[in-house]
């Protein structure tokens, strides 16, 4: 697994425009899924999340893994091929909608979760600094053990 793609291409453009893709690309994580324990984890059936992890594996966001028997039959991991994505500067509206559809979702389910939105007048070397302050802060934190809780962290610093 890569460390961060950059997702630019049209196939990974359009894999992203859907806010299920998002939500199933988040929930592999580290150790990725079968398409039955997406299917349970996100609660929608074995068929749709088949459906949107084709579109993923096309879009090389996300690849086969190791395959387990359970109860006589075979079932099929999924990893991702990257541990971030980075969408270009001109990524499509349809990309950016559904990516914050997905967390937005997220958000609601969540219990009391931290949610803070300031607007500030910077100037544009102002903004770059906090840019890089906040990305360099965000990637520098080393992940828990997998018996912790897993939190969402949505940074974004935006020009209105």
């Amino acid at each position: 697994m890569t460390d961060l793609l950059d997702a630019s291409g049209p196939d990974q453009i359009r894999a992203f425009s859907h806010p299920l893709r998002h939500r199933i690309w988040r929930e592999l994580g580290g150790d990725g899924a079968t398409i039955s324990q997406l299917g349970n984890r996100l609660m929608t059936n074995k068929g749709n999340i088949a459906h949107h992890l084709g579109v993923l594996v096309k879009a090389g966001l996300v690849t086969k893994g190791p395959t387990r028997t359970v109860r006589g039959g075979t079932e099929q991991y999924y990893l991702r091929t990257s541990r971030r994505i980075r969408f270009a500067p001109d990524v499509p509206d349809e990309a950016t909608a559904a990516m914050l559809t997905s967390i937005g979702e997220e958000i609601v389910r969540a219990r009391r979760p931290l949610l803070n939105h300031r607007t500030i007048r910077l100037t544009r070397r102002q903004a770059e600094a906090l840019s890089a302050h906040l990305d360099e802060l965000l990637n520098r934190l080393e992940p828990a053990g997998p018996r912790e809780q897993e939190y969402g962290v949505l940074v974004s610093l935006y020009r209105r």
